[in-house]
């Protein structure tokens, strides 16, 4: 394979050859190569001639270009395609040694690695495995991966901080109810108090969503990720090429073990207190007048905001 390379490879710029062309002497180049010999050639010239001399990098011979240049000169086809054939075939280098391939399974790291990174790199004195033997033996244990996922208890925990939400905003909705009711038979002042009731709850809502729904949306990502997971497990496993396996099967690995080690958000305590018509029936049954509803109204807006904050998870809406 590394002969196959210095084949492939310009005598210039000394990579694989990019865009081949033929100079009449037979020899090839890279086009970019040939471009920037030619700008040099011209550089030195005084006048400029209607053709262009061009002075093959090997064998020294020169070549009159018409006046497009480069462009004239044939392109190697061959060439090319065994250079693209070359390029999908070979495998891919590692990553830490460059132009190393990575050919040798690491069983310790579980991963591929090149002669570099087992001699002096380090996976040093780690066992290895080829890769063929490497592909059976985690191909039988590709399965036991997934199982390792805590599939229900993602599941279940996300019915469980749906049925909280939809409980606690139960509480505030029934708190609205009581709220309406209450204001019905009061007068004009008294329903000016009652939008300002309910915009109190409208914010102890929002801060109720703003407590559940991220560690909803959290759970669901884990879900999500879950589900690819299984989908590229699948994909992995009917890979038939034992180096593109073992490569696909490392990512996977990673990002399961990612998953793995994600933690579970808890479901916080969060309480809807007091209650509407308890403080309705303590304060306001025998005193209904314009200065007890004002202070009234004061008293839920500190509730709604002050408690939050200085007590984490408990939220007052009244």
């Amino acid at each position: 394979m590394d002969d196959l390379e210095e084949d492939l490879t310009c005598s210039v710029c000394y990579a694989l050859f990019s865009d081949p062309r033929v100079l009449p002497c037979s020899h090839t180049f890279c086009r970019s190569c040939l471009e920037n010999v030619l700008q040099v050639s011209v550089s030195f010239s005084i006048w400029r001639p209607l053709r262009l001399p061009l002075k093959c990098p090997s064998c020294r011979s020169v070549v009159e270009l018409p006046t497009n240049g480069v462009d004239a000169l044939p392109v190697n086809v061959c060439l090319r395609a065994i250079v693209e054939k070359y390029q999908h075939e070979r495998p891919p280098a590692c990553p830490e040694h460059p132009r190393q391939p990575l050919n040798v399974y690491c069983v310790q790291d579980r991963k591929l690695i090149c002669g570099f990174c087992l001699t002096v790199g380090q996976h040093q004195g780690h066992a290895i495995d080829d890769l063929q033997t490497a592909c059976v033996k985690e191909r039988s244990a590709q399965s036991r991966l997934t199982e390792s996922l805590r599939w229900e208890e993602v599941c279940g925990l996300t019915e469980r901080l749906a049925q909280e939400k939809e409980c606690s905003q139960a509480l505030v909705q029934n708190d609205r109810e009581i709220v309406s009711r209450f204001f019905q038979g009061l007068d004009l002042i008294l329903a000016q108090k009652e939008e300002r009731f309910m915009q109190a709850l409208d914010r102890a809502s929002v801060l109720l969503a703003s407590a559940y729904d991220p560690l909803i949306q959290q759970v669901k990502d884990m879900q999500e990720e879950h589900s690819e997971l299984m989908s590229l497990s699948s994909s992995v496993e009917s890979e038939e090429c034992p180096l593109a396996y073992l490569e696909q099967l490392h990512q996977l690995r990673e990002r399961v073990n990612t998953l793995i080690q994600t933690p579970l958000p808890e479901i916080p305590s969060l309480h809807v207190a007091p209650r509407a018509e308890r403080f309705f029936e303590e304060h306001w049954s025998d005193r209904l007048n314009t200065a007890f509803v004002l202070q009234a109204h004061r008293y839920i807006y500190t509730c709604v905001f002050c408690s939050f904050k200085n007590e984490g998870n408990y939220v007052q809406t009244l």
